[in-house]
């Protein structure tokens, strides 16, 4: 029984910490893949001499706020955590399902 309570215990947590940090997330994994797609696009037409921002935008320099050096990792901390909080919900999921379906 106490084995079933800490499973249950660390399954909170991990979702409390996914729920945490994934609207943190969104919007600068949002601003990483849409300002390089876009990019990649104008570069691929050879018009990107008008929007070497996006590039800027996209590698974390905002201007007044430089975070060049940091934002690959802090945007590569945020989605392993993501990854893993998310992986493990699904196979709390998966197993509470399998179990349920074997009881039945």
């Amino acid at each position: 029984m106490t084995t079933s309570k800490n499973h249950s215990h660390y399954f909170q947590d991990i979702s409390h910490l996914h729920h945490i940090v994934a609207p943190i997330m969104l919007l600068p994994l949002l601003m990483t893949t849409i300002t390089g797609t876009v990019y990649q696009i104008v570069d691929l037409a050879g018009k990107k001499h008008g929007f070497k921002w996006l590039l800027h935008w996209h590698k974390g320099d905002f201007g007044v706020v430089n975070l060049e050096v940091i934002y690959p990792f802090l945007n590569a901390l945020g989605l392993f955590i993501l990854l893993f909080t998310g992986t493990s919900m699904w196979f709390h999921m998966r197993r509470t399902s399998k179990k349920q379906s074997t009881e039945a």
